[in-house]
This record gives structure tokens, C-alpha cells and sequence, in this order.
């Protein structure tokens, strides 16, 4: 009876296809911005900061759009609202590729950020906990390394693109990419049964509501805001920081690349970690970690060679802390409501990393060079390890 219960609760389409999904769906509606927004900006006349700006807006709304999605998922699970997702990307991306103005892209951008809502990790990761539990670590680590692949596998092909296209003929491209994989997978895939959820312990402190009211979801919320906030400005900033201090281009992209590395080695290392250490000691050490490896960039002006190591360990601790956000609700109030919980719980952090990128470029000038804005960051990271111990609830209830 186990055997079958496992195989109808873990159908085996699943892992693979959100691997494949994960890989094209960031690739194509997060990180093809990146290569093509040079282009963008030098064909249309619009600034650099205005696309930008539409770009982060489709984060944000992504972040505050995770919160009814989450919601939708407990119930109904991950098919419906990933596949429409899906559509919804296409659609996004064919808007942005034909907008004749700003006010048009930005609305393109708009409706990319509730695909990124729908077809994103957020419920990937709803999918996995329900359908693995209690061995979701492994098939949450499994699609955060293939996610970790999205830029490798899409920023050349794009590229490539770019050299033979224009940004709208590219982008038109791509749309056609991700619905021809995106669309078809997530509706054939996830067609398995929605497992029903474990039912919730009849303690108040363990119903939804009751948890959405209480100090440790809220302090950990916090902490999870300020934690991404210092960490995906430091991203953001560890090329001009570089740059600041006499480096080439090269020498600061290869910096920030091999920190995209460390956050795969991250990931790997993410499922021992859990294994030895509880959810707060777990959570403070990561934060101090990401705040300590921060501090040490602000400090390190070389050698080079130093340089590269402290970028691989930041990515290292970025790596372990999409895990640690994604097994949060798990390792405290349990998988019943993971969807709503977890929604509004990334929800703040998605908005703050949707902000670092603007806010660290313009503190860096008052506070006098990137150098002291990676200081503040260190300190934030601090500051949120300090409201660790208050982020754990009194009667946390164990994985099922």
C-alpha cells in the first residue's frame, strides 16, 4: 500500500518537467532583460532607468500577486494556475515585444509579473512540498539547481538572437519559445491528483489565520526582508564596487559570475545543512553568513584572487537562502497551508529585491563610494539575524 500511495502522490512527470519549466520560464521572462535591455533602450530612445523601472514593477507585482496564487494552490494545486501562467508569459512578453510606448511595455512587464507569480519557484515549490513531503528537500534542491541554469542556457542563446534580430523580433522569438515548452508541460505533467492536505492540528496556533496574526510570521517575514534586501543589492552593486576600486569589466564579471556558481554549490550543500541544524540556528547562521561575506567585500580591496573567493562564499549563502525561504513554512508551521503562508511570506522579500537594485545605486553616491554602501549592507544583514530568535513560533509543528 506505501508503494502505491507513494506513486500516486509523486507522479514521476513532475520533477522533470518543473526542472525544464524552471529553467525556461526564468531564462526567458527574468533574465533575456538583462541581454536585451541595452538594445532596447538604444533603439526606442527610452532611458535606462524607465525600463528598468518596468522590469522591477513586473517583480513586485509578482510578489504581491504570490500572495492569491498561494492561496489558489492549497486548494486547487499547481496545473491550472501554472499552465495559465504560462499563457499569460507568451502574452507578456508579445506585449512588450509590440509596444509602441513606455505606457505599453510597462503594462507588458505588468502581466509578466503575474506570470512570474504563477510559473516562478513560489509554486513550483507548492507543488514539490505537497506532492514529496516529508522528502521535499531533495526534490526542492533538485529544481533550484536546474533553475540555476536558466541564465546559463538562455543570456547566449539570447545573445545570439540579438545579433541577428531586433530586441522586438528576439523577444517575439522567445514568446514562442516558452509557450511551445512552458504551456504544454505544465498542463500534461501536473494532471496527477492533488494530494489533500494534512489536516491541521486542531491548536490555534496552528490554523492559517492564527498564523498570519502572530509575531513569529511577521518577525520572520521582516528578517527575510531585510536578508534578501542586503543580498540582491549586493548583487547588483558587486560590479560597480569592482569597478570602483580599478578593476576591469572582465575582472568584475567574471567576479559576479562565479558567484552565480557558488549559488549552485549552495543549493548542494543546502539539504545537509538541514539535516544537522534546526530552522532558527539554521536561519541565523545563513544571514550572518550572507551579512559577514558582505562586510568582507566592503573591507577587501584584493588581491583579485581574494576577490573571487569572497564572491563564490556570498553566492554560496544566496544559494542556501532561496532554500531556506522555501522551506520556512515547512520546518515551522507545516505543509497545510504552504501555499498562503508562503506567499505572504515572500512576498515583502520579493518587493525589497525588486527595489535593491535602485536603492543601493542611489545610496552609493551620499554614502561616499560602493564601498560604504556595502558596509550598510552588512549591517542590515545583521539586523536581521538579531530578529531571529523571536521568528520561531512556540509549538512548531513538525514536516509531515
Amino acid at each position: 500500500m506505501t508503494g502505491t500511495k507513494d506513486d500516486r502522490s509523486r507522479p514521476r512527470a513532475v520533477l522533470p518537467a518543473l526542472c525544464v519549466t524552471q529553467i525556461t520560464s526564468w531564462g526567458i521572462v527574468y533574465y533575456a532583460f538583462f541581454v536585451l535591455n541595452p538594445e532596447i533602450t538604444a533603439a526606442t530612445g527610452w532611458s535606462t532607468g524607465a525600463t528598468t523601472a518596468a522590469f522591477s514593477l513586473g517583480l513586485i507585482v509578482s510578489g504581491l500577486a504570490g500572495i492569491p496564487v498561494g492561496r489558489i494552490l492549497d486548494h486547487r494545486g499547481p496545473r491550472a494556475v501554472m499552465t495559465l501562467g504560462s499563457v499569460l508569459g507568451a502574452l507578456s512578453l508579445v506585449t512588450i515585444a509590440t509596444s509602441p510606448n513606455l505606457t505599453v511595455f510597462f503594462a507588458g512587464w505588468t502581466l509578466a509579473g503575474l506570470s512570474m507569480a504563477a510559473t516562478f519557484y513560489q509554486p513550483a515549490f507548492a507543488a514539490l512540498t505537497r506532492w514529496w513531503a516529508p522528502d521535499h528537500i531533495r526534490a526542492l534542491t533538485i529544481v533550484t539547481l536546474a533553475g540555476g541554469l536558466a541564465s546559463t542556457v538562455f543570456a547566449p542563446l539570447t545573445a545570439v538572437l540579438a545579433e541577428h534580430l531586433t530586441w522586438r523580433q528576439s523577444y517575439l522569438v522567445l514568446a514562442a519559445v516558452l509557450a511551445a515548452i512552458t504551456i504544454p508541460a505544465h498542463a500534461l505533467a501536473l494532471r496527477a491528483p492533488w494530494p489533500p492536505a494534512p489536516p491541521a492540528p486542531a491548536h490555534a496556533a496552528d490554523r492559517a489565520e492564527a498564523v498570519t496574526r502572530s509575531r513569529p510570521f511577521w518577525v520572520l517575514a521582516a528578517v527575510f526582508t531585510l536578508s534578501a534586501f542586503a543580498l540582491y543589492a549586493g548583487v547588483v552593486a558587486l560590479v560597480p564596487l569592482l569597478l570602483e576600486r580599478g578593476y576591469t569589466t572582465s575582472q568584475a564579471a567574471w567576479a559576479l559570475g562565479l558567484g552565480g556558481a557558488g549559488q549552485t554549490l549552495g543549493r548542494m550543500l543546502y539539504a545537509p545543512l538541514a539535516h544537522r541544524t534546526g530552522p532558527a540556528t539554521r536561519t541565523a547562521v545563513l544571514i550572518l553568513l550572507g551579512g559577514l561575506t558582505t562586510a568582507a567585500l566592503a573591507l577587501t580591496p584584493g588581491p583579485y584572487a581574494l576577490i573571487l573567493t569572497l564572491s563564490v562564499l556570498a553566492g554560496t549563502v544566496r544559494g542556501n537562502f532561496t532554500l531556506l525561504q522555501a522551506t520556512a513554512v515547512t520546518d515551522r508551521w507545516g505543509t497545510t497551508h504552504y501555499g498562503r503562508l508562503s506567499g505572504l511570506l515572500s512576498a515583502p522579500a520579493m518587493t525589497a529585491s525588486a527595489l535593491a537594485p535602485f536603492a543601493g545605486a542611489a545610496l552609493a553616491a551620499p554614502l561616499g563610494g560602493y564601498h560604504h554602501l556595502f558596509g550598510i549592507l552588512a549591517a542590515v544583514s545583521l539586523l536581521a539575524a538579531l530578529g531571529v530568535p523571536w521568528a520561531s513560533p512556540s509549538n512548531p509543528k513538525a514536516v509531515r
